[in-house]
């Protein structure tokens, strides 16, 4: 039986998260992913099949959908929420909607037509660059919204009201607008940084206000983060956003969405599931994100979190050898854990050991025993003086060749 990974051959400089217990996430992958201008639209069949990864992953909640995009549109929605409801799965379905009686509407209807409630997620624009482009002001933006979910609660829908391009929105608006939003019976608060313009520190400023807001009206509303990643930031903020009090994140797979995109909600999962946040099947998070590539016609990056080609992929001599040597060791996960901090095996994966160019001995050593070749030091040393001379690590087939050709003249010498 093998040993443990011991926690002291790793010193964490880590603090220890502040993440809540109840922690909900919430995919965009099916409605602001397809937004991007570089994806292939799923086929409804395709959409069921990642609402059934979405399942599997304990995701909370599942966005199906914009209304106000069109009958196409609305008719999907329909079959996506009856095929939850059918399923009996766990996963809440909602809608994101304009400040527009006709979605609010329409919403009604997709929700008679499948059975079932779905949520009314109303946005309106509020920073003041938007007020200007649109000729708007706070007081017409108080009475859309007013009439929007005043609609919502007569036809019975479960309303809430969403500020986009909340962090560059001043608190005086804010606070009209959601204190409104708040007496008018909404159940939650979704906080947008629509154009990833946040920091960390402004993701705990602008939350913390808001939590601050929602305790004085003695109303249990909670809070939602919905991020983008124009500068890079979009997993970070989305963890900060939950250590600072945020019930839900927001996140699509492959972080796919307009512009640089949204967060990603794969990387969100892979970060929580390492803090023991995670309560869903890491095993599916890969072929999740591989599906939802296909499904969206595009490339995963090679270099890309767990799901990349290269992410437990290594060629480089050192790294080798210490993998290896570490696999040798009889720990559980030690090879895992000495060139990474994410632990393959953990999400259905494994380390793959390369030969090229900056490989050594360790590494043609560990291909000749794992394809049953007697690693010898002469056969060894053509390998890697083919590999030293790419450019690109050596294929299967190259690696075949070489050792082929060595035995035949090989057996000819002798």
């Amino acid at each position: 039986m093998k040993a443990m990974l011991n926690k002291q051959w790793i010193y964490d400089w880590n603090p220890q998260t502040k993440l809540k217990t109840k922690i909900e996430l919430v995919d965009e992958s099916l409605r602001d992913a397809l937004q991007s201008p570089s994806v292939h639209i799923p086929s409804i069949e395709e959409k069921i099949k990642i609402i059934d990864y979405l399942e599997e992953l304990k995701v909370a909640r599942v966005d199906l959908g914009l209304p106000g995009a069109g009958q196409k549109a609305c008719e999907e929605a329909v079959v996506l929420a009856r095929h939850i409801v059918g399923q009996k799965y766990s996963i809440k379905p909602y809608c994101c909607l304009r400040t527009h009686i006709k979605d609010i509407e329409a919403l009604a209807s997709i929700c008679d037509k499948a059975k079932t409630e779905i949520g009314a997620y109303t946005f309106v624009g509020t920073s003041p660059i938007r007020q200007y482009v649109e000729n708007w002001t706070v007081s017409s933006l108080m009475d859309t919204v007013r009439v929007a979910i005043q609609r919502g609660n007569e036809l019975g829908l479960a309303m809430t009201f969403i500020t986009e391009d909340t962090t560059r929105t001043p608190p005086k608006i804010l606070r009209e607008l959601f204190l409104q939003a708040i007496d008018l019976g909404s159940v939650r608060i979704v906080l947008c940084d629509t154009v990833g313009h946040s920091t960390p520190e402004g993701v705990i400023k602008i939350v913390k206000w808001t939590r601050n807001l929602i305790a004085s009206t003695k109303r249990s509303v909670s809070i939602d983060w919905h991020g983008h990643n124009d500068r890079g930031l979009g997993v970070i903020n989305a963890l900060v956003a939950l250590e600072a009090g945020c019930l839900g994140v927001h996140g699509s797979a492959l972080g796919v969405g307009e512009r640089t995109g949204n967060s990603s909600l794969d990387q969100i999962i892979v970060n929580l599931d390492l803090l023991g946040k995670f309560s869903g099947n890491p095993a599916v998070l890969v072929p999740f994100v591989k599906f939802c590539a296909q499904a969206y016609g595009i490339e995963i990056p090679a270099n890309y979190p767990v799901a990349g080609r290269d992410a437990f992929r290594t060629s480089t001599g050192v790294h080798a050898s210490a993998i290896l040597k570490a696999s040798k060791k009889g720990a559980s996960n030690m090879a895992d854990a000495i060139y990474s901090s994410v632990p393959a095996h953990r999400f259905g994966c494994e380390q793959v050991i390369e030969i090229g160019p900056m490989s050594g001995k360790a590494n043609v050593s560990y291909w000749l025993e794992k394809n049953g070749y007697k690693a010898s030091a002469e056969l060894i040393n053509q390998i890697l003086i083919v590999a030293k001379n790419s450019q690109t690590i050596l294929t299967s087939n190259e690696l075949e060749k070489i050792v082929s050709q060595f035995h035949s003249v090989s057996k000819k010498v002798g």
